[in-house]
């Protein structure tokens, strides 16, 4: 090869070094051009001093609005309706004998598929509570001091039989992996209203036994950008982990290494639009606020004594159901959207004379204390309270307890514009079968109903999604429930 060929081979190799060079600053400083309006166009469209909270994609109520906020009070396992709020007389009356198969004939069981059935009678007695004169248990009696507060749904019915994909139905109406929980649904479509702590925030206890396990898959955000997913914050000791500062490391250092690893995060986003990376960003700045948010937010010690009493927490910050309805008023308070509390303890195949009302102690005196601190602060007639389990328990024994059972089971709600002192829907004589009277209601039904309370019509909340217009009402047909409105 001849030197002038070298020596032209060499003036190429440099003009393509200096064409790569060029075109690779071109972009940087394109990406920093660009992150740099973003930033900028963020800041003016911000209502307030922050300006990456989520405020909603709907800008104006499709109807009005009567709850701000939801804590669905999960009592994971499903209690059983005859020891909770659906009185069954008969059923008493029939305790050990056979059960009648024309109801059973052709319907789905869970373990008691091919087994001898014989009615089991409640073990507990019920009584009428307040000017509304409501059935409740006497397992639940601080529960039926708020009985003029409730509206109780005896006609709940659901399509899983089994816990997991029970939940993952009652949460996100249905059972597909990657489907939006409902916390995720009403953050995306409202936003949130804190700057300092999530917008969907997950809380877990669990019971001595009977404690059936929770996957986090409950709270995910599906197809939505993580962002909207539930949070869990641990129960006892520090509510987030590593939320203090490394020893040695200053706010102020901590701080200037948020800000840099931010600017590199937004050329990406400029870069790649990729909604992950917008998560990213908003998340290490909220880790950075909540360090000075979450432990003020756990303090319970500044809570004075005859609060603590009435939630009947003993140590605070112990773990328990009742601490976790506490810290679930502070975050009510303090603008988060979706609140979520898991109580582990009735799964009852078994022992469940002993059991149940062992995990009815565990709850019934702080989810009464809960609605009543609401209600004394004001906040009760925009936070909307969801109790109940995933599904209910036959009105068979199985053995010394029983079984899994999707035909009917009770809830209740309060406040967020819902009736108090309602007894909504029924079921047959025996408890087996919600009675179809036009106030049978479906977990589909419920979804459509908190929407509808927090401004929503379910039918035009929409995220397109594998070429369809997905909902968390899915496409089958739900009802606003109107006759349990105030």
């Amino acid at each position: 090869m001849s030197n002038s060929e070298d020596a032209h081979r060499e003036d190429e190799h440099r003009k393509l070094q200096r064409r790569t060079f060029l075109a690779g600053a071109g972009y940087g400083l394109g990406a920093i051009a660009a992150e740099s309006l973003l930033a900028r166009q963020a800041r003016a469209a911000a209502i307030g001093p922050r300006s990456d909270r989520w405020r909603g994609v709907i800008e104006a109520p499709h109807v009005p609005r009567r709850a701000r906020r939801v804590i669905h009070l999960c009592m994971a396992g499903a209690p059983s309706q005859f020891e909770s709020f659906d009185w069954k007389p008969k059923l008493k009356e029939l305790h050990g004998q056979p059960f009648p198969e024309s109801l059973t004939r052709g319907q789905q069981l869970a373990q008691l598929q091919n087994s001898e059935l014989r009615a089991r009678g409640p073990f507990i007695g019920f009584k009428k509570h307040g000017q509304s004169g409501q059935e409740i248990s006497e397992l639940f009696p601080r529960i039926g001091t708020i009985a003029d507060d409730i509206c109780i749904i005896r006609s709940m019915h659901t399509e899983q039989i089994n816990h997991d994909p029970a939940h993952a139905f009652m949460n996100a109406g249905s059972i597909l992996k990657g489907r939006p929980s409902m916390g995720s649904w009403l953050l995306y479509g409202l936003g949130a209203e804190t700057d300092n702590l999530p917008g969907y925030v997950v809380l877990v206890s669990i019971g001595r036994s009977s404690d059936q396990p929770i996957s986090s898959r409950q709270w995910s955000a599906g197809f939505l950008p993580s962002k909207f997913q539930g949070i869990q914050f641990q129960s006892k000791g520090d509510a987030v982990h590593y939320v203090a500062s490394p020893e040695g490391v200053t706010a102020a250092v901590q701080k200037q290494i948020v800000q840099e690893v931010q600017k590199l995060d937004g050329m990406a986003l400029a870069a790649r639009r990729d909604p992950e990376i917008g998560t990213r960003i908003s998340q290490y700045e909220m880790a950075f606020r909540m360090q000075t948010s979450v432990p003020e937010l756990t303090d319970l010690s500044k809570e004075p004594k005859h609060i603590l009493d009435a939630y009947g927490i003993k140590e605070p910050g112990d773990g328990s159901f009742a601490s976790n309805c506490l810290l679930a008023r502070r975050l009510a308070e303090r603008g988060v959207r979706f609140i979520q509390l898991y109580h582990r303890a009735w799964d009852q195949h078994s022992a469940i004379e002993t059991d149940m009302p062992r995990a009815a102690l565990q709850t019934d005196q702080a989810c009464a204390a809960l609605i009543r601190d609401l209600e004394q602060r004001g906040m009760l007639d925009e936070t909307l309270v969801v109790w109940g389990g995933e599904f209910g328990r036959t009105p068979m024994g199985q053995g010394t307890g029983r079984d899994h059972h999707i035909n009917a089971f009770s809830i209740w709600l309060a406040g967020g514009g819902i009736k108090g002192g309602l007894t909504w829907g029924q079921t047959d004589e025996l408890g087996y079968k919600y009675v179809k009277d036009g106030q049978e209601v479906a977990v589909r039904d419920v979804h459509a109903t908190m929407l509808h309370l927090c401004g929503i019509d379910h039918k035009r909340l929409t995220v397109r999604f594998q070429g369809l217009d997905q909902r968390l009402t899915g496409v089958e047909e739900a009802k606003v429930l109107k006759g349990i409105l105030a």
